[in-house]
């Protein structure tokens, strides 16, 4: 699968990996409902930071479509929840 991190590009993941990025996910969601600014931070860079780790770079001349896109380390609680489905980041 292909994730893209909004402002820095994408990268191929194995499916293998999305229980790890689900749990990270369901955390994330819990911080956003509760609007924990703190532990939204910290998940958010958690996510991000197992993407970066267990994927690898997708060529900048791709033009492969995202199955994923999860957004920028700076953004926002509103600008991620503006960005959920009901799924979540990960769908499961």
């Amino acid at each position: 699968m292909i994730v893209r991190i909004m402002g820095e590009g994408q990268v191929t993941l194995s499916e293998s990996h999305l229980p790890e990025l689900n749990a990270l996910d369901d955390e994330l969601l819990k911080e956003l409902e509760s609007g924990d600014e703190a532990g939204f931070r910290r998940t958010l860079g958690a996510l991000l930071e197992a993407v970066r780790r267990l994927g690898g770079p997708v060529p900048d001349e791709s033009l492969d479509p995202s199955d994923l896109i999860l957004p920028s380390p700076e953004a926002t609680l509103d600008e991620v929840r503006a960005m959920l489905r009901d799924d979540g980041l990960i769908p499961g």
